[in-house]
């Protein structure tokens, strides 16, 4: 599972039998450079690509969710459908803080 934040919503004029009424939100994933110290949820966009997330569990656009990609994305749904990444999870807190570098050793 990966997190990201939601930058938008997708709307589309035509779908895939079997995925009608569902929800699409864009998400930008965060990575190891994008988190500070600590338990703020960063601001801006990272430089990761942002996707197009299948979700069900109703994330918003502000939001920090988990999502899967692949072929497990597809499990939830019956029959699997043809999706790439699906909502996993909404993320309420997140607190991450790195290891200190290690100094360098004297010579």
């Amino acid at each position: 599972m990966r997190l990201g934040k939601v930058v938008g919503r997708v709307t589309l004029s035509r779908v895939v039998p079997g995925l009608e009424g569902a929800r699409w939100l864009l998400v930008n994933p965060f990575n190891r450079a994008h988190f500070p110290q600590g338990a703020e949820v960063p601001s801006g966009l990272t430089s990761e690509p942002t996707l197009v997330v299948y979700d069900q569990l109703g994330g918003g656009v502000g939001d920090v969710i988990g999502f899967v990609e692949g072929r497990e994305a597809a499990q939830p749904l019956d029959p699997p459908g043809a999706i790439d990444a699906i909502t996993a999870a909404l993320v309420d807190h997140v607190f991450h803080q790195p290891k200190a570098a290690r100094p360098a050793p004297s010579p």
